[in-house]
């Protein structure tokens, strides 16, 4: 299944029935009184976040959804059908915002969370409520309101406790490989890496966290350049960011703390609250560097990188390093689980 994480829609709540003007004609019965009923409301268009979906593939060719009308009142005190409401499922992690002005309208963060994006039309009343003591028989009755129409854009944004940040062949899906069941394709080309994968990493029985990798950035990201710059939105709910740096690049001249603080760059411009998320600096590849050099080497990495809380030197492909990466990281993940809950997150007002 292809991975799509955008996609535009219109939404089309139902209009409600009109109201009816009937009078009661039965034999015997003179001047019966008004007995028009009420119109049905318009269905409305709800969205629901459902965890077993994780591509937004649904609304990428099917554009517009409409929700039923509802039914016209009738005589005899009949009141007119409702429309049935619209569900449209979507993967938790879901925003969805107006196309036009940019406002967010719901963020769907937990599963099964239900948001009324397109509210349907009130029905109209029939004549029936119009009678009184000096109106025994009024004519009047009132049509239904037309049901609220929207242009939606929809961006997902994968739930993940740790992102994965760094240039392309950095070694990011090879290491998720390494401590998660995920197959993420791996290969000794740029842009291997063409969608966000997630992986599952079990460090005990009961205890296990979400890794999300992402294409690699280069720089100019920012402004577009490459792939990452689509799949940085992924980032922003992750708890931990790992910057992983190639020790040992297949280019002679390139200089990896260079092209490291290049990534930082690139996102504060995207949002500088993501250079603010606690980020920590992996140096991968270092099965590569001959072990007499390897200290020196990471010292002056990391003397170059800047600040960084942690740092760590693993090799994805041998596994040397990661385990006591991973035991870090549900460490962490385990405290700020316990700091702020994800679903104690604001809600959107419906």
């Amino acid at each position: 299944m292809k991975f799509f994480d955008e996609a535009k829609i219109e939404v089309i709540a139902g209009n409600g029935g009109n109201g009816a003007a009937s009078f009661r004609r039965e034999k015997y019965i003179p001047r019966g009184g008004p007995d028009g009923g009420d119109g049905g409301h318009g269905g409305s268009i709800v969205a629901i976040a459902d965890r077993n979906l994780n591509t937004l593939i649904d609304f990428r060719y099917t554009r517009i959804f409409r929700a039923r009308h509802g039914e016209n009142g009738r005589g005899a005190d009949c009141y007119g059908k409702g429309g049935d409401d619209l569900e449209l499922r979507m993967p938790v992690g879901t925003v969805i915002s107006d196309f036009t002005t940019g406002e967010v309208i719901a963020d769907l963060d937990t599963d099964g969370k239900r948001i009324i994006v397109a509210g349907g039309g009130k029905g109209g009343l029939g004549n029936l409520h119009f009678k009184s003591s000096v109106n025994r028989a009024p004519r009047q009755c009132t049509p239904g309101e037309e049901g609220q129409r929207f242009e939606f854009k929809l961006e997902l944004r994968v739930l993940a406790d740790v992102g994965l940040l760094g240039l392309p062949n950095a070694g990011k899906s090879t290491f998720i490989r390494a401590v998660s069941a995920a197959k993420p394709k791996v290969a000794d080309y740029p842009f291997t890496t063409l969608h966000p994968n997630l992986g599952v990493v079990r460090v005990d029985q009961n205890k296990s966290f979400v890794i999300a990798d992402i294409p690699g950035l280069i720089e100019g990201a920012a402004e577009g350049a490459g792939l990452g710059h689509r799949f940085l939105r992924h980032l922003q709910r992750t708890r931990l960011l790992l910057h992983l740096v190639d020790m040992a690049p297949f280019d002679p001249d390139a200089d990896p703390i260079r092209d490291a603080r290049a990534i930082l760059e690139e996102l504060r411009k995207y949002d500088p609250a993501l250079i603010e998320k606690p980020r920590w600096l992996v140096i991968n590849k270092i099965d590569l560097v001959p072990k007499e050099d390897r200290k020196k080497r990471i010292a002056a990495l990391v003397a170059g990188y800047g600040a960084v809380e942690k740092h760590f030197a693993i090799s994805a492909i041998s596994g040397e390093g990661c385990p006591a990466l991973t035991y870090a990281i549900m460490e962490h993940v385990d405290k700020t689980r316990m700091e702020a809950p994800r679903d104690e997150t604001e809600d959107i007002d419906e």
